[in-house]
């Protein structure tokens, strides 16, 4: 069998509600968290609700460019 890419990736989770609030610079910071995902079973960008400790509540954390 040949091997090719490898066919699960790290990625970068952060959390929507922090960006949209860095553009008023109310928020103390960014939620980030680290996951991986399988490139096959999920090709589109990744979405899940995490914690967000700055948002003090669960949130929508996307996928972002390294």
């Amino acid at each position: 069998m040949a091997k090719g890419k490898n066919i699960c990736v790290t990625v970068i989770l952060e959390c929507t509600g922090c960006d949209q609030k860095n553009i008023n610079k109310k928020s103390m910071g960014i939620s980030r968290y680290i996951t991986q995902k399988n490139r096959h079973n999920t090709p589109s960008r990744l979405e899940l609700r995490k914690f967000c400790p700055y948002c003090c509540k669960h949130m929508i954390h996307a996928e972002i460019k390294k």
